[in-house]
């Protein structure tokens, strides 16, 4: 195993891929650290620490967590992680499905392709936008963390602009990691998206 990935650091188009997509996924995982304006730290660690202490693998915001990387129940930027582009990939897939112009878009090749790419990312932003208003109710309205003694302070300022300000973070952040995947898969190793779950 050591020597094959030690050959493969030898060959110089193999070894640039490699870096390339491993500073990448630092960057996704460096991101997954880094809190949502807004958000009271101190709040959001009192609650993961009580939550662990109950078992947080058993609920429903757990496994959730668990595919952003942890990153949700921390309330980070990068919270929602992939999970708008996957919904909106599936949803696309369905409707190519039903709806014939989608079909016969699929049907032209790559160009067709493309265009149903475009239609997936525009599709991301909007399911974004719509994830990151519901988590930040959800945090805003105390039932991110029910059990927890401070879960009603983990977004201490409810002004308008400061809800704003953290839907365009977390849908930004969404975007910027749709991106970060599609580097991966241009110049990289594998599947970006797939590299960034």
């Amino acid at each position: 195993m050591l020597t094959a990935f030690a050959r493969a650091l030898q060959t110089p188009d193999l070894r640039k891929k490699l870096l390339f997509t491993l500073g990448i996924v630092v960057l996704f995982r460096v991101g997954a650290h880094v809190p949502v304006p807004g958000v009271s730290w101190e709040n959001v660690n009192t609650c993961v620490d009580e939550m662990q202490a109950d078992d947080a693998s058993s609920s429903l915001f757990g496994l959730v967590n668990m595919f952003s990387g942890g990153a949700l129940l921390q309330l980070t930027v990068f919270a929602l992680g992939i999970m708008p582009y996957i919904t909106a990939s599936i949803i696309l897939q369905l409707l190519v499905v039903v709806i014939p112009r989608l079909e016969a878009l699929k049907k032209e090749g790559q160009a067709g392709q493309a265009k149903i790419t475009q239609y997936t990312r525009y599709l991301t932003v909007a399911l974004a936008v719509l994830q990151a208003t519901g988590l930040v109710a959800t945090a805003r309205g105390g039932t991110l963390f029910p059990q927890c003694s401070v879960g009603n302070d983990i977004i201490p300022d409810d002004s308008i602009w400061t809800t704003i300000i953290m839907v365009i973070c977390l849908t930004s952040a969404t975007i910027l990691i749709m991106w970060m995947g599609e580097l991966i898969t241009d110049r990289g190793i594998g599947n970006g998206m797939s590299m960034l779950m």
